[in-house]
């Protein structure tokens, strides 16, 4: 297992400890937003088939499976692919996140061309940034573990910039949007090409810092119970 920080502070004050929270991802944007919210965390990337489990989802639903619910079923497979590949005991945490705009659902475009395509799409109009989080709480139960398994979804509406096809072609061509979720980042280049957000902006960065208090919350613990440092000395 990779711990997120070179180091852990525990609640006693400069002692070592084991995080308690398991974040089921490699996102460097999900690393740094609990990072910045003073929360310690050990990080477990996971092999997953998105499409495949998609698949599945959407087949149970008889084909009709909004982006909302989606990005909540990824992040549930990603908590349990986490949880399966750890040693035991963490409050896991999956995430994912789907950009919808006109009813269509886009994800990574992974190539440079459907970038392209996507930011023409998009520019100058709006969209909604849906982000799934799920939590399985593998406590022991002397420990105060409910076996819970929980999620909930953060939509946040995204204002695009009318960028000239000069712009798009530059900032597809950095390499940027070809691994994010509706291949634009607030946290990156992209910041300049984003005129507003109405909502919640951690969730577009992948991961809502308040809707994680929400879930910890219950599981019946605080937040504070996750820093690094509570009594910020």
């Amino acid at each position: 297992m990779t711990t997120a920080r070179p180091e852990s502070v525990g609640p006693a004050g400069g002692e070592e400890f084991e995080p308690l929270l398991l974040l089921a991802s490699a996102s460097a944007g999900r690393h740094e937003l609990l990072s910045r919210a003073g929360i310690a965390f050990s990080a477990r990337p996971v092999d997953l088939d998105e499409g495949a489990v998609l698949a599945r989802a959407v087949e149970a639903a008889d084909g009709d499976l909004p982006a909302a619910e989606q990005v909540l079923v990824l992040a549930r497979a990603k908590a349990e692919a986490g949880l399966d590949a750890s040693d035991g005991g963490y409050v896991v945490l999956g995430c994912d996140s789907m950009l919808e705009f006109d009813g269509e659902v886009m994800g990574k475009p992974l190539e440079a061309g459907r970038a392209v395509e996507r930011w023409r799409q998009v520019r100058g109009k709006s969209a909604v940034l849906h982000t799934g989080h799920w939590i399985v709480d593998d406590r022991d139960p002397e420990d105060g573990g409910t076996g819970a398994t929980i999620g909930t979804t953060v939509s946040t509406e995204v204002s695009f910039a009318d960028l000239s096809d000069e712009e798009i072609d530059a900032y597809v061509a950095t390499g940027e949007p070809l691994g994010v979720a509706g291949g634009f980042t607030i946290d990156g280049r992209g910041s300049a090409f984003i005129d507003s957000i109405t909502g919640d902006h951690t969730a577009v960065i992948g991961l809502s810092i308040p809707a994680l208090r929400g879930l910890l919350a219950e599981l019946d613990l605080l937040v504070s119970d996750l820093w690094t440092d509570p009594e910020g000395c």
